[in-house]
């Protein structure tokens, strides 16, 4: 095919203890699913329908990166999340065959420009602007379902610069990954590479220039972002 110029390269994240990788397709992110993070952004936690916004694959970040404060805020915002890696297609996925459509899972950090977030919010626009910048998805090796399982519960944390900021456990979830999956598919097909975060506990807060940020899940491992000088 004769393209006006080269296609950007295919983003993508290892699969751990392999060579192989990961091809990113989308990004799906749940809205305030830990009910304490709900309180915090003065919303009810009680349990409406999930909701989701996106990120574009390629702004997919590895473990060991180091991010740009980015541009246009003030009020930079690390979120610890569990992510689902999507291997199968699938629409009206009941509940109960939702994991049949999981690859694996992942340690995330879904970063946030928290002022534009809210400014967007109080005006009823789209949140983009606060989270669908370049770079704002760190996200870690998948670990395959062969060799993790699909982890119900287990402790989820952040630190910054040696301090834990958030700490949770997965079953703290108000919307479990199955039920995710199921209702995620209602609306549009899922299909392999699509990835899904799936919402961050209490304790959100702002990062500075050479801030440390770690996030780690029980069985997953633990990813680690610098943030570097603004962008």
């Amino acid at each position: 095919m004769d393209y006006c110029f080269p296609p950007p390269p295919v983003p993508s994240l290892p699969v751990a203890g392999t060579e192989a990788r990961f091809p990113v397709r989308r990004i799906f992110c749940v809205g305030r699913n830990y009910a304490e993070h709900a309180r915090e952004m003065g919303k009810d936690p009680d349990r409406d329908p999930p909701f989701f916004f996106t990120k574009p694959a390629d702004a997919v970040v590895e473990d060991g990166q180091t991010v740009a404060y980015p541009p246009e805020t003030r009020n930079f915002h690390y979120e610890a999340e569990l992510v689902v890696a999507i291997d199968k297609a699938g629409t009206e996925i009941p509940e109960d065959r939702a994991q049949e459509h999981i690859f694996g899972y992942a340690v995330g950090n879904d970063l946030t420009r928290r002022d534009l977030q809210l400014a967007a919010r109080e005006a009823g626009r789209p949140w983009d602007w606060g989270k669908a910048f370049d770079r704002s998805a760190v996200i870690g090796p998948i670990h395959p379902v062969a060799e993790v399982g699909h982890p119900g519960h287990g402790a989820i944390s952040l630190s910054v610069n040696g301090t834990v900021r958030q700490r949770a456990d997965l079953a703290d979830l108000i919307w479990s990954v199955p039920e995710i999956v199921s209702i995620l598919s209602r609306s549009m097909e899922i299909r392999p590479g699509d990835l899904v975060m799936t919402g961050t506990p209490a304790g959100v807060g702002a990062m500075q220039v050479g801030d440390v940020c770690v996030v780690s899940i029980d069985g997953l491992g633990q990813i680690v972002t610098t943030i570097g000088p603004r962008a």
